[in-house]
């Protein structure tokens, strides 16, 4: 076995474990290091599990669905939106099934921001019924969910 110039043929095969072993930890260390400081960070930050919520909105097209993601994030209603183009929507409106090529919104927020959240997608959304549902986010990324802590203040 050879390291460059180092040459372990002729050692022990202890001593050449150790060396390999000892080599191959000098290389790992600033992976290790880059990632126990990164599972330290998440690991050391406290969330309460549903302090922050994702809210879905479905809209006619993409022009509403900027309009209205602009809107919540100016007002503070959230810190996020994704907006997902094209998608189908089969449903039943007043005894009929109808399909509709429809976009997306995926809003992050505070869970207590949603009802005015709702309010503004109500007062603001073309549809007769908008659709606005929210989920409570368990778990995330921490320094994420802080920053969501900042941009959405109570």
């Amino acid at each position: 076995m050879s390291f460059g110039p180092l040459r372990l043929e002729g050692l022990n095969g202890c001593i050449r474990t150790v060396l390999v072993t000892v080599f191959l930890s000098v290389l790992m260390v600033p992976l290790l290091r880059i990632v126990g400081l990164r599972a330290f960070s998440m690991a050391s930050e406290t969330y309460s599990s549903g302090t922050h919520s994702a809210a879905f909105v479905t809209c006619p097209n993409e022009q509403v669905a900027k309009d209205l993601a602009r809107g919540m994030v100016e007002k503070k209603l959230a810190a996020c939106v994704n907006i997902v183009p094209k998608i189908t929507s089969v449903y039943e409106w007043q005894g009929k099934i109808e399909e509709d090529s429809e976009v997306l919104l995926m809003i992050k927020t505070r869970s207590s921001k949603v009802s005015a959240l709702a309010e503004y997608v109500r007062s603001n959304h073309p549809y007769e019924v908008a659709e606005v549902i929210s989920l409570p986010i368990d778990q995330g990324n921490p320094p994420y969910l802080k920053w969501m802590s900042e941009v959405v203040p109570e």
